[in-house]
């Protein structure tokens, strides 16, 4: 499987670490794929900064170098404030590039998790359905991801 990252653009000076240890280890938004089945990483981009603006043509250059299945990163979902164009940015992608999106990459740290399950607003965007594979995770991986 090839996929494609895209990460906030708060964090666009970030280099992967996390995202590339959770593929590597099948946790977080990575649980989604078979132990067995191999995945590459085809492109790594970030958003292009409120309001998403590469979010519109990144998917594209991904789609050319064989992704099968974009990610939106962790970061995304637990940066504070959370992104609120998440759910947007993977039903653009999905309808306009018809490529699965997965919501999160690494799983999210235990530190955040519990801050966050204390905020109103989270239960309001409905994290658990729209991030489901890293609502699922372990706490102990959580706890290794802080």
């Amino acid at each position: 499987m090839r996929i494609g990252i895209i990460i906030c653009g708060r964090y666009q000076t970030c280099g992967g670490g996390k995202c590339l240890r959770a593929m590597r280890e099948r946790v977080g938004g990575f649980a989604v794929y078979p132990a067995e089945e191999s995945l590459e990483l085809v492109g790594y981009s970030y958003c292009g900064d409120c309001p998403g603006g590469n979010v519109e043509y990144v998917p594209e250059e991904m789609k050319r170098n064989g992704a099968e299945a974009i990610h939106l990163a962790t970061g995304l979902v637990v940066g504070y404030p959370p992104c609120p164009r998440l759910r947007q940015f993977k039903q653009f992608i999905e309808a306009r590039y018809e490529l699965p999106v997965v919501v999160g990459t690494h799983p999210i740290p235990e530190k955040y998790m519990k801050i966050h399950e204390k905020l109103p607003f989270w239960k309001a965007m409905n994290m658990d359905e729209l991030a489901g594979p890293l609502m699922q995770e372990d706490p102990e991986i959580q706890a290794a991801y802080n």
